[in-house]
């Protein structure tokens, strides 16, 4: 506001019934930010996600002599052992983040009530801060003014963090990009479909057709690999493309939905099934052994009514996260650089949970008026979320890829 023969210039706050708009905007601002997280996090905990096993029993020739002179060929079972190395891994990385929440919380405690950041919510000039303190009456706080300081040290702090993990996982350890290469080594290739004919899709298939073997052969083939003495991990020859986007035909998923059905839930340890729940077990070892074949199958071209090609995405596609191509005849494998596979763990919804946390705690503060309860509200509410994506996450794995849950840690 500028007045005639004024020489400063003088910014006023905005009136009662305009902060009460203004606290309106912000609470619709949350509801709609807890609907588009609650929605990620659904989609999330009921996403199909299957473990295709490449490895093949392999034969052992038994001392048993037949009568005609010749050894009997025995078949050595395939370890379950590597798939639920997998899939303990994979339960592992669903809840990790770009930020460390707890530390993003004491962060900003930290500016705004140690360092004093606190004073500049006051309506008052700051040069009156002194005399108003001085007084009886203290000075009140502006609501304008402390959602400004609170989001803006939550958002500058997240992203100074997302910054730093960046540069982390380049130069030190990136579990979201090394999960890839654990599948390869365990010879295990995971699906990924959170809507029905879309999703992702992880080669793991070994370049040494096995990976059931003893330390010394492991170590060799890791060494013929680093001096590329064999093939690449890629599924097409002569690429390292792991990971991919897939659009699947609706002929497949159909096949897909009809073999899952077979799949019965199980509830309580074995010892304590009855025959009719017995029964149920090796149902859902004959759908898993099914499912496994099936899958495999697809990946190799089994099946010409249920083909797929490969092909990268055109750059509009890339800029608008959608794919023109409809995959009626055959599926179509997106090559994926960017590992989106990520979208179905925290780790690749950062932003949303970054804004999620930052309007939570504008809005407990806005309710109690005090940033350090406002704080351990938004650290409850963290933890709570996570126990809920940790539990029902591990239910949903058990069910959907036939691992044992008494295996997930």
């Amino acid at each position: 506001m500028l007045c005639k023969a004024q020489q400063q210039v003088d910014i006023e706050l905005p009136l009662p019934h305009q902060e009460k708009h203004f606290a309106t905007y912000i609470i619709c601002a949350f509801v709609l930010k807890a609907m588009q997280f609650l929605h990620k996090l659904i989609m999330q905990l009921s996403v199909d996600v299957f473990f295709i096993d490449w490895e093949k029993p392999r034969t052992t020739a038994s001392r048993t002599v037949t009568a005609r002179g010749q050894q009997k060929q025995d078949l050595t079972p395939v370890s379950i052992w590597r798939t639920y190395f997998v899939a303990n891994e994979w339960n592992k990385i669903q809840t990790i983040r770009k930020t460390r929440p707890t530390f993003q919380i004491m962060a900003v405690l930290f500016f705004i009530e140690v360092l004093g950041f606190s004073e500049y919510t006051f309506k008052e000039p700051r040069t009156l801060l002194k005399a108003s303190s001085q007084m009886d009456n203290k000075p009140s706080y502006s609501t304008i003014l402390r959602y400004g300081l609170a989001s803006t040290l939550w958002l500058c702090i997240g992203f100074l963090q997302v910054i730093f993990t960046f540069f982390y996982e380049i130069c030190v350890t990136d579990k979201i990009r090394q999960f890839p290469d654990l599948c390869s080594i365990s010879n295990i290739s995971v699906l990924l479909l959170p809507q029905r004919c879309y999703g992702y899709y992880i080669h793991g298939r070994s370049v040494h057709g096995h990976a059931d073997t003893n330390m010394e052969e492991m170590s060799q083939n890791l060494r013929r690999e680093a001096e590329s003495l064999c093939g690449q991990r890629g599924l097409l020859p002569s690429t390292d493309m792991q990971t991919f986007q897939v659009a699947l035909s609706t002929r497949l998923r159909s096949q897909y939905d009809k073999i899952r059905e077979s799949f019965a839930r199980r509830y309580g340890p074995t010892r304590l099934m009855e025959a009719h729940s017995a029964n149920q077990w090796e149902q859902n070892i004959r759908a898993y052994h099914t499912m496994n074949h099936f899958l495999g199958s697809i990946i190799d071209h089994a099946h010409p009514d249920m083909d797929y090609y490969v092909r990268d995405k055109l750059a509009l596609e890339r800029v608008m996260g959608m794919e023109f191509l409809e995959p009626i005849e055959k599926s179509i494998f997106y090559n994926d650089e960017a590992h989106s596979f990520s979208d179905m763990l925290f780790h690749g919804h950062e932003s949303t949970l970054l804004v999620f946390d930052a309007l939570f705690f504008c809005v407990a503060d806005l309710a109690c008026q005090n940033f350090v309860l406002a704080g351990l509200l938004t650290y409850i509410q963290q933890k709570i979320f996570r126990k809920i994506r940790i539990h029902f996450g591990k239910k949903n794995l058990a069910y959907k890829t036939q691992v044992d849950e008494r295996f997930l840690m």
